[in-house]
């Protein structure tokens, strides 16, 4: 679906943000990125958009290449972009407006717009917002709007970059169920984050260091053999409580779930 091929980048010549990075995101699948600060995820978020253009190697969306004005548009049209702050991304003055601008862009027939508009309001639960200004909103609900912006020109990928960063607990809880509905419906989720507990959610996992791939895996094989300090990372709670109940007793499941994990496991004993 999605292809980096041997992709460099710099902001000055000679100071390579990512050096001969190669990998593919498949259709459908849930992707996570992460990485200490300076890695290179938001610069790898943009490029993998097209909003910035590799300086060597090709990044291709369904062989479309990124470097061809000709399609830009279209590769634009199919992946969407949620970035941390979500006042950047918004140019209207009403919810509304900002879910239909973006269809008018495309020029989606009125009636469509309409029916697309009530669906992404209601996946995304702001159905009581939908009159209300950007500024007025929640965190959480400023992100929810963002994503309901790019849910409606029905994108194939979403790339996510650093969306939970600015959201407190319950915020983030709200986007990762929204993830991983969209990830249910069919949608390509590429995921960059720093909360190393959102990784566990992801089917895949991308560790970048130093503008290099580190590792390219399952998030069980990274917890259980990457030393997560030498890339300023920790693990998340969950593993480090498998970790634990692991020496005194069976194997804890590396799932998200951990609660529900622990209370079954309480009440055996």
């Amino acid at each position: 679906m999605l292809t980096l091929n041997q992709v460099q980048f710099y902001y000055r010549k000679g100071q390579s943000v990512l050096d001969e990075i190669s990998f593919a995101v498949k259709k459908r699948e849930f992707l996570a990125i992460v990485g200490g600060n300076g890695s290179g995820k938001s610069t790898l978020a943009k490029l993998m958009k097209g909003l910035l253009l590799p300086k060597k190697g090709s990044v291709q969306f369904n062989k479309l290449d990124t470097t061809e004005p000709e399609v830009a548009a279209d590769i634009h049209r199919r992946i969407g972009i949620v970035f941390q702050n979500p006042d950047d991304q918004f140019i209207t003055t009403t919810v509304t407006d900002e879910i239909v601008f973006g269809m008018e862009n495309l020029r989606i027939p009125r009636d469509e717009m309409h029916a697309r508009l009530n669906l992404v309001l209601k996946a995304v639960g702001l159905e009581n917002e939908a009159e209300a200004m950007p500024h007025q909103l929640s965190g959480g609900q400023k992100q929810r709007a963002a994503i309901a912006a790019v849910l409606a020109m029905q994108p194939d990928m979403i790339i996510l970059d650093e969306a939970t960063s600015m959201l407190d607990p319950e915020g983030r809880q709200q986007m990762l169920l929204i993830m991983q509905e969209l990830h249910r419906q069919g949608v390509t989720i590429v995921h960059i984050t720093h909360h190393m507990d959102e990784v566990l959610h992801a089917e895949r996992v991308l560790l970048l260091h130093e503008g290099h791939i580190a590792y390219d895996g399952t998030p069980a094989v990274l917890f259980e053999l990457v030393a997560l300090a030498d890339y300023g990372l920790h693990a998340p709670f969950a593993v480090r409580l498998r970790q634990s109940l692991s020496k005194a007793g069976p194997t804890a499941p590396l799932i998200p779930d951990w609660k529900e994990w622990t209370r079954s496991q309480w009440s055996m004993r």
